[in-house]
């Protein structure tokens, strides 16, 4: 089937400290978004593995997921995403990780489009919607504040070499 349909894979990284979450702002042709780490997963990487490769190009910081917060589809018609552009027709499928967080390299530079990390508050999240990037974001970490965690070992990738866990 030539023009078979396919969602968008990506993941994302729901980081808490203290009550605060670490998010990106990142220019978009709508301007300037929040967004947790996330990006696409690339050819023959685990979901695991683009999560860990995300986090480190956006925020700078080694990311070690631990858990699998949640699955999220979202497309057409969903809030955020205006049906007239490119984005507006596209469905994502979602994958939220929690784990944890090392030390951020200084040297390392933001992946592009980046224009800095920041922690906020769950309230400060909600307060800013008008401009988080994705309508799923706030869905991740409200489920993350509930405490949805899923064992890693529901992910399996057959890449041909055996199966790999996470």
């Amino acid at each position: 089937m030539p023009n078979r349909w396919k969602p968008n894979v990506t993941v994302a990284a729901v980081i808490e400290r203290d009550g605060r979450y670490l998010l990106v702002e990142e220019q978009t042709s709508q301007g300037l978004r929040l967004n947790n780490p996330a990006g696409h997963l690339d050819p023959d990487e685990t979901l695991v593995q683009a999560c860990r490769r995300e986090t480190l190009e956006e925020t700078a910081h080694v990311f070690k997921p631990t858990a699998l917060v949640g699955v999220y589809l979202s497309g057409p018609g969903s809030a955020g995403a205006a049906a007239d552009t490119p984005r507006g027709r596209l469905t994502y499928l979602r994958f939220a990780f929690c784990g944890e967080l090392g030390e951020r390299d200084p040297a390392r530079a933001l992946d592009q489009g980046i224009v800095r990390t920041l922690w906020m508050d769950i309230d400060e999240i909600r307060a800013s919607r008008a401009i988080h990037r994705s309508p799923v974001m706030l869905r991740c970490i409200e489920h993350h504040r509930s405490g949805a965690r899923y064992p890693l070992d529901l992910l399996a990738s057959d890449f041909g070499a055996g199966t790999q866990r996470a």
